[in-house]
């Protein structure tokens, strides 16, 4: 199973597309080198643009609206981040011409995405829309939006003006003075149920208007727009003093973080490390299936976030974890803690285990720990030891794991 196919079942129950708008010229950043290609995070704005939708939701298809003979520096871009690939996995991946105008640009990837029929013809058929230069998007705007536009049939992220608002004639004279409470700003990704949004672009490029942005057009063809909570964090990168800001003027905070564990050995229980079943006469006695290798890796990276420990998220007392999947329970936590704006730099992890022997399962487990956290197999890596018959390790009767963890984040 892929990362994006684990994602499926937990972030979204509607089928549903994404596009992402980097067909513009960047002449406002001066003209040397487009926005949302320029290094950031460790790839580039584009792919930081990218990597959140992909770690939250799980898409059919992803479009990557480009300038004209520009697939080939787009897709480097993209790839830079060198999860990208586990990232996206089953996704199909399409990169298409933008246009002269934005307008143009959502509308020619909306009818690459008809073509290529990768999404169900019905009114549950999502898309989701995000400005290519706007890394610093969040998983709850993302679920925000995609959940509103399932309900309500469009959606965006607003916030209200910090500043009062006025309306100006041509000669800056104010003419009108407005209400800033009931004025919003809107941000990306904009979501739209699919097919409706489809006939009204058509619908709008066959009426001679130029639209601000999809939601305008829906207003007029397609019906309300709900807004969600957006987040002053979602800038748009437009001229060159909001990279060094974002970038450059950011603090990169490391925290590391330690996990251990223990479980007795008894027969009837499976063996379980990592989500591999590990053939054995015995398996970890817990209240969940006991899988000590994803309960300590669950305490490290808690610790390294700040967010708790696994005790206070899934409490032993409470019956709704019992012979819980310690894989789904890592992946609850890890989802808050990349939500958080953490990246895991590596993961290391230490067995005491006497029997059996863990080396001939240790890449199965290195994989399966990967596809939990979306990472690379290079990132993480087990190690195990014997008791030397000594202690209740020696002598076969539990199994014990340490796990250490690095996480990086941007600050401000």
């Amino acid at each position: 199973m892929t990362a994006a196919q684990t994602r499926t079942a937990d972030s979204n129950s509607a089928p549903a597309a994404l596009i992402i708008v980097a067909a513009g010229s960047s002449t406002r950043m001066g003209g040397r080198i487009k926005k949302e290609y320029l290094p950031l995070n460790g790839g580039t704005v584009l792919s930081a643009a990218a990597r959140i939708f992909f770690q939250t939701m799980h898409f059919t298809a992803a479009v990557i609206a480009v300038p004209a003979h520009g697939e080939q520096d787009a897709r480097a871009a993209l790839f830079a981040d060198p999860d990208m690939a586990t990232l996206i996995g089953t996704t199909q991946l399409l990169f298409v011409p933008g246009g002269a105008t934005r307008q143009e640009s959502v509308r020619h990837a909306l009818e690459a995405l008809y073509t290529a029929g990768v999404l169900p013809h019905s009114d549950s058929s999502l898309v989701l829309i995000h400005d290519g230069a706007r890394p610093f998007v969040t998983s709850a705007i993302i679920k925000a939006a995609a959940a509103a536009a399932e309900a309500y049939g469009a959606a965006v992220p607003a916030l209200q003006p910090v500043d009062t608002q006025k309306e100006t004639d041509k000669n800056g004279i104010i003419i009108r003075h407005l209400q800033r409470k009931n004025l919003a700003a809107v941000q990306t990704p904009q979501a739209f149920r699919f097919y409706p949004l489809l006939d009204a672009h058509r619908k709008a490029a066959a009426d001679g208007c130029d639209y601000t942005d999809d939601t305008e057009i829906w207003g007029k063809y397609a019906g309300s727009v709900k807004t969600v909570p957006g987040d002053s964090c979602n800038k748009k990168i437009t001229y060159p003093g909001d990279l060094p800001q974002a970038d450059k003027g950011a603090s990169r905070m490391i925290r590391t973080g330690l996990g251990y564990d223990l479980h007795p050995l008894v027969e009837g229980r499976k063996l379980l490390l990592g989500g591999i079943q590990i053939p054995f006469d015995k398996g970890e006695d817990g209240h969940s299936d006991g899988d000590v290798l994803f309960h300590a890796i669950t305490d490290a990276l808690l610790g390294a976030s700040g967010l708790g420990d696994i005790g206070s998220f899934f409490p032993p007392s409470d019956p709704t974890w019992k012979d819980a999947d310690s894989a789904q329970l890592l992946r609850t936590v890890w989802e808050q803690i990349t939500a958080a704006g953490w990246k895991l730099g590596n993961l290391d992890c230490v067995i005491a285990l006497e029997q059996p022997k863990f080396l001939p399962y240790r890449e199965q487990v290195r994989e399966s720990i990967a596809k939990v956290l979306h990472a690379d197999k290079s990132q993480i890596f087990v190690k195990a030891k014997t008791g030397e018959k000594l202690g209740v390790i020696g002598e076969g009767k539990a199994v014990e794991v340490w796990s250490v963890c690095l996480l990086e984040k941007q600050q401000a």
